[in-house]
């Protein structure tokens, strides 16, 4: 009656405040969930779930599925791994999440080229602002860039990336040059939501002794980096961007550092693997391709 999927989307459902949260994370409409959870309701022939002015509310029946069915989603991947092994062949569900604008430039093609070479795979890639937060549950790898959250997952690192103070020439021109990390309260900033961080507050530091921080007012802001980008090359105002976004952008002249003497706080990739999970031939496999990818570093061997 019940399906892998099935435990997996009730899991999500589960852990939501609402319908809305529960959409949101599935990448779905609410209409979507509503006739998913209604359909699933049906299979079993009881209610899962109560809507109230607080929330969800999941029945007694709804406790049970979202506390068993984790454990039966475990062992299910676990046979899996173990048959895998004894055929010598990577073979199921795969889960990965990661940052748009990252994602879609390096991750994809990795996804790509993984299941050419283990069709036995199922891979499913999603997608978010913030994925650490969204993409939690049941994600065998996620992809982080920024701050480090707590997590009880295992955390490597993939690759090194810093953060740059840039602009486009003709911006810098027309309002002139920046001598301090304080003198961007004189300027037009642009912002970047993303990982719940606060994105008014740009932190910066000289000689690894010297540190500023400076409280910005966002004239422009989105939770998509390549519409930032794109405002910083049409001469909005000036951003903080990751290394992989703009080393193109910069060593072509569309855009320009600025103060390169006072560096942002690093923003390494980072894998995060599920502390049961992690060791999983699939996810192993699929590490190691990743890694591969990003060996070197792609945006360092543009410069």
């Amino acid at each position: 009656m019940l399906t892998h999927e099935d435990l997996l989307f009730f899991q999500i459902l589960a852990t939501s405040t609402s319908l809305a949260e529960a959409a949101r994370r599935l990448h779905v409409t609410p209409p979507a969930v509503t006739q998913r959870l209604r359909a699933l309701e049906a299979r079993v022939g009881v209610k899962l779930v109560e809507r109230n002015p607080r929330g969800l509310r999941l029945t007694d029946e709804g406790e049970l599925i979202a506390t068993e069915g984790v454990n039966i989603a475990h062992a299910l991947e676990d046979l899996s791994e173990r048959l895998s092994k004894r055929t010598e062949q990577v073979r199921g569900n795969l889960r990965v999440a990661a940052p748009y604008g990252f994602g879609r430039q390096y991750v994809a093609a990795v996804i790509q080229s993984f299941a050419a070479i283990h069709p036995g795979v199922t891979v499913k890639l999603d997608l978010s602002e913030n994925p650490v937060k969204q993409m939690s549950e049941g994600c065998d790898l996620i992809v982080h860039i920024g701050a480090l959250p707590e997590s009880d997952r295992l955390i490597t690192t993939l690759a090194p990336n810093r953060r740059i103070l840039c602009a486009a020439p003709a911006y810098i021109a027309a309002n002139g040059p920046l001598r301090h990390p304080r003198d961007l309260s004189a300027h037009r900033c642009l912002a970047l939501r993303e990982n719940n961080e606060d994105v008014t507050l740009w932190r910066f530091s000289r000689n690894s002794s010297d540190s500023v921080t400076v409280r910005i007012k966002p004239v422009m802001s989105s939770n998509d980096g390549e519409i930032v980008r794109q405002w910083a090359l049409a001469g909005m105002g000036v951003m903080v961007r990751s290394e992989w976004d703009v080393v193109g952008d910069l060593d072509a002249g569309n855009l320009q550092e600025i103060l390169p003497d006072w560096a942002p706080p690093s923003a390494d990739v980072v894998a995060l693997l599920h502390a049961r999970h992690g060791r999983s031939r699939r996810t192993n496999a699929f590490l190691q391709c990743l890694r591969e990818s990003l060996s070197p570093v792609p945006w360092r061997v543009l410069k």
